[in-house]
């Protein structure tokens, strides 16, 4: 049953290698994956091949690389395959109204919030950043607005007190493999139904940036942990260490708080704590558990405090000015 539609699965991130691998491992016949180029990634620059280029390349499915697709050889490449549906799962760019068309059964996407909150393109690290304490995985029909097409199912799951991004991509990504497999068999039989979304309800996130982990030692420790689980893998959580030549980045890579502890010091002065070296925030503490200089290793915060002995008892600051 599962062949009788021909699928062009979309997607480049880890979360759409699992909704990928479900579907392949439930036999359906996917014809064309479409993702990103390859890019360079790491220190070293190295180019790398998105994870779902590897697997299709393994199982001999067509690979078609773009970022742009409203270049014309899509659209015919597209139309002579004459797919039934796509299944879109973490793609990262606009599919055009015109490729959208194309598949008789529609296109489906795996989106991993409850729409219509969350649209756009970064609903795990908002929820959160939010400090929400569900979120769960939607399947759309998809049209040629942002996240805006008709639902047609949704499951929730809880974020754990600790979950990061990551912990919480992977999550997602096991539901939304599960229930797009249930969801296909009904799409073909034509039994969908599907309801429109509430667009007063809706909400939206946009694009993470590299600024965005920059941390305000004003904000609660409770604020701070949420940034840091949230901004896992990338861009982190960092903070700016004052010295006479200028200021050394400093990237937060572990860190736990104690929500209620209070020093009387001042937010961003590095403090010892219980025995721990931590930092000051608006209300709370946050306590470090390795740390990253600019452009070096990632050290325990004992072994980088005991080679820069002004670190205790200086002050951390929220930017370069």
């Amino acid at each position: 049953m599962n062949e009788r539609i021909k699928i062009v699965f979309f997607g480049t991130s880890d979360f759409s290698v699992q909704i990928f691998e479900s579907l392949l491992a439930h036999n359906y016949n996917i014809v064309m994956t479409v993702t990103q180029p390859d890019r360079k990634v790491g220190r070293k620059r190295e180019v790398a091949s998105p994870s779902v280029k590897k697997i299709a390349e393994k199982m001999n499915i067509q690979v078609l690389q773009s970022d742009n697709l409203k270049d014309n050889s899509i659209f015919r490449e597209l139309k002579k395959i004459n797919p039934d549906a796509y299944v879109v799962a973490s793609y990262g760019n606009i599919i055009p109204k015109e490729l959208l068309e194309i598949p008789e059964l529609g296109s489906i996407n795996v989106h991993t919030s409850l729409l219509p909150k969350y649209r756009g393109a970064s609903p795990v690290q908002s929820a959160i950043l939010s400090g929400d304490l569900k979120t769960g995985v939607t399947l759309m029909q998809m049209n040629e607005g942002m996240d805006e097409g008709d639902i047609l199912t949704q499951e929730k799951i809880s974020i754990g007190e600790n979950d990061t991004t990551p912990d919480l991509m992977m999550k997602l990504g096991k539901l939304g493999g599960e229930m797009i497999v249930k969801l296909l068999p009904k799409l073909i039989d034509g039994k969908l139904k599907s309801q429109k979304q509430n667009g007063s309800e809706a909400t939206y996130c946009r694009i993470i940036k590299r600024e965005d982990g920059q941390v305000d030692w004003s904000q609660s420790a409770e604020k701070i942990y949420r940034q840091w689980k949230a901004l896992q893998p990338w861009p982190g959580i960092y903070t700016y260490i004052k010295e006479k030549k200028g200021h050394l980045v400093l990237k937060l890579s572990k860190i736990e708080i104690d929500k209620k502890a209070d020093t009387g010091e001042k937010p961003g002065k590095v403090v010892k704590y219980n025995q721990r070296t931590g930092i000051q925030a608006g209300k709370g503490i946050v306590l470090l558990n390795t740390v990253q200089l600019e452009g070096k290793k990632i050290m325990t915060i004992d072994d980088f405090a005991r080679g820069r002995h002004n670190f205790l008892s200086s002050s951390l600051v929220n930017n370069k000015k």
